[in-house]
């Protein structure tokens, strides 16, 4: 960003920007560090669908250890005041975070609808190894398509640059080019994933014979939930994104939009923060089982009686659907409901 070309500031929200990151630092860094732990423990049972989840946690926990200069970058008004590394770094791991955590959603999803969809073929063909493959596929994928961030990082517009980090308005040919892949790729091809596989999933669980209405509804809001915080953290940023490029491939004189929604754009970039708080309580901590596990401890750390709990809807999501349970996995599901 250059002062000279584009005078662009934002001091009126600070303090909500760096209050907001420090909330995503203190539930987020406990709850991901206890769906780490839960989902490594469901791994060790060959539970395929806790690999994602374990990835997710990780990825959010590497995340969260930069939150602190984030909260330094909000409370000096977007004004960088460490090393140019520092900021490399710190950006390269969010936008990893960004699209890893997005992709691997997808992954969640697809992995739940295919077993919904194929309960049989599902229980054959799914093997931890091939979730293993996937997430470290995803991984490196995200992490070299975004070794250009180096670059970006020290781009300048004109002979000076001011303390920003990450902040090229105006914005270069290559920003403008990357901000519309990571539009149609990076949200909207993953957004098309999320509520397609969601939607399969409710219909065929409308049609099941073992659910109860109950179970159904928690189902349907479960699959709800994902695409509306879905849209919620990530559809902002992306819009604002898409929005930047189009301005100034409209217009090489965009300074004039840039300063108009710099604010937005850095309260937009925040939110999509907030999902790393989100991702354990939606996929993790909403599990039946984990539910059942936790309450279980509880009760056992205060000597009381042990509930007789069922996890029949979260079985469906890990295992598929059937006419019937036997009696040994219906054992199954209440004991360990993988």
């Amino acid at each position: 960003m250059n002062n000279a070309s584009c005078n662009v500031t934002f001091t009126q929200g600070s303090v909500p920007l760096a209050t907001v990151y420090s909330l995503v630092l203190i539930f987020g860094l406990p709850a991901n560090l206890l769906s780490l732990t839960l989902s490594a423990l469901k791994i060790r049972r060959k539970n395929v669908l806790s690999v994602y989840l374990f990835t997710l946690s990780l990825s959010d926990l590497i995340y969260l250890a930069t939150i602190p200069w984030w909260i330094s970058y909000a409370r000096n008004s977007s004004r960088w005041i460490h090393s140019s590394l520092a900021c490399s770094i710190t950006g390269y791991i969010f936008f990893n975070n960004l699209y890893i955590s997005i992709l691997l959603l997808c992954c969640i999803s697809v992995d739940r609808c295919l077993v919904v969809l194929y309960p049989i073929e599902a229980q054959w063909r799914r093997r931890r190894r091939v979730a293993v493959a996937v997430c470290l596929t995803v991984w490196v994928t995200v992490m070299l398509v975004h070794t250009p961030v180096f670059y970006l990082s020290t781009v300048q517009t004109s002979k000076e640059k001011n303390d920003s980090c990450f902040e090229t308005i105006p914005m270069p040919d290559l920003v403008a080019n990357f901000n519309y892949a990571r539009f149609c790729i990076g949200f909207c091809l993953p957004l098309t994933i999320l509520v397609t596989t969601n939607c399969l999933i409710f219909r065929r669980i409308q049609s099941s014979p073992c659910l109860n209405t109950t179970q159904k509804r928690k189902i349907k809001y479960l699959a709800l939930s994902v695409i509306l915080i879905f849209l919620v953290c990530f559809a902002p940023y992306h819009i604002i994104l898409l929005s930047r490029a189009l301005a100034f491939s409209l217009s090489k004189d965009s300074c004039w939009f840039e300063e108009q929604i710099y604010g937005v754009s850095i309260t937009f970039l925040c939110l999509c923060t907030v999902n790393s708080i989100v991702n354990p309580f939606l996929y993790m901590f909403s599990s039946e089982s984990v539910r059942q596990e936790l309450r279980r401890d509880l009760r056992l750390l205060f000597f009381l009686p042990l509930p007789r709990e069922s996890g029949t809807e979260t079985y469906f999501l890990n295992h598929g659907t059937g006419s019937k349970m036997s009696s040994s996995l219906r054992k199954e599901v209440t004991s360990n409901n993988k």
